[in-house]
């Protein structure tokens, strides 16, 4: 299985770490670095360091309850770290669901687009289509806004893969290559805890067509409602999650605490190396 990420070619016969780096001061897991254009090419560098191998860079918000981040803002918090990270030696990914920012974002040197609306924005498609950058399409329902209102689903896990069934099926009609398209089922955007554990729990259920899975648990407030602790103590609950997310399917995992979640995955994979 492999990915196709702009310049890069992702082989997807190991898990890959995407180290998450914040550039907004707003933050859920308090490792924003708004404004500050030196902090944000620190983390960068530090998540590279710690083993990443995607960075995914977002410069709005989407934590439940986040208003939106208007399309200045978050091209003047994006572009000049994008600008820095030239000639990366992994894919970089851009957090955004705005049609504007990703054609800015590709022209800058992002190799993927990730994207919480599953490119369902008017131009969004269109956005990346002439590119040939991967794209990870999310489920979630509702906006970040009021997205943790009262989520309902008859089956979390059926809808969910409908979703994902349909964007797919969507995006073939218009020429996207499958082999650009990783699927996130978006826990923790318009889920309760029971919602998010279910779909962990059938998560290989939803590899439409054999598309790679992302799962992006880290620090989020499933794993505070399940062990009682605070958005900065979670590292060892969001390896715990990353590492059965692994055993379910999962091709990447999205994460904040790189090092920690590189070397779960050394201990997975040689332990399934003797199976």
């Amino acid at each position: 299985m492999m990915l196709k990420c702009g310049k890069f070619e992702l082989k997807l016969d190991r898990p890959l770490v995407m180290g998450i780096v914040n550039l907004t001061p707003d933050s859920f897991s308090g490792d924003g670095t708004g404004s500050s254009r030196d902090r944000a090419i620190a983390h960068a560098h530090a998540q590279l360091d710690a083993g990443a191998d995607i960075l995914d860079l977002g410069a709005e918000s989407s934590r439940p309850g986040a208003l939106p981040t208007s399309l200045d803002e978050e091209l003047d918090r994006l572009l000049p770290v994008l600008e820095a990270l030239q000639g990366c030696p992994v894919p970089i990914s851009v957090d955004t669901y705005k049609p504007a920012v990703m054609r800015s974002a590709l022209a800058a040197g992002a190799s993927m687009i990730n994207d919480i609306f599953a490119l369902r924005m008017p131009g969004a498609v269109e956005a990346i289509a002439d590119s040939n950058c991967a794209v990870c399409l999310m489920h979630m329902q509702g906006q970040p806004l009021t997205m943790q209102k009262a989520p309902e689903y008859g089956d979390v896990l059926a809808e969910v893969c409908s979703f994902l069934t349909e964007r797919v099926a969507d995006l073939a009609s218009k020429g996207v290559a499958r082999e650009r398209l990783l699927l996130d089922p978006g826990f923790g955007f318009g889920k309760t805890l029971d919602h998010n554990l279910q779909l962990l729990a059938g998560l290989n259920q939803l590899a439409i067509d054999g598309l790679p899975l992302l799962a992006g648990l880290s620090r989020k407030s499933m794993l505070g409602q399940i062990t009682g602790r605070s958005v900065d103590n979670r590292e060892f609950a969001s390896v715990a999650a990353a590492m059965l997310a692994l055993s379910h399917g999962a091709k990447v995992l999205r994460v904040h605490d790189v090092a920690a979640t590189r070397d779960a995955v050394a201990v997975w994979e040689a332990y399934r190396a003797v199976q």
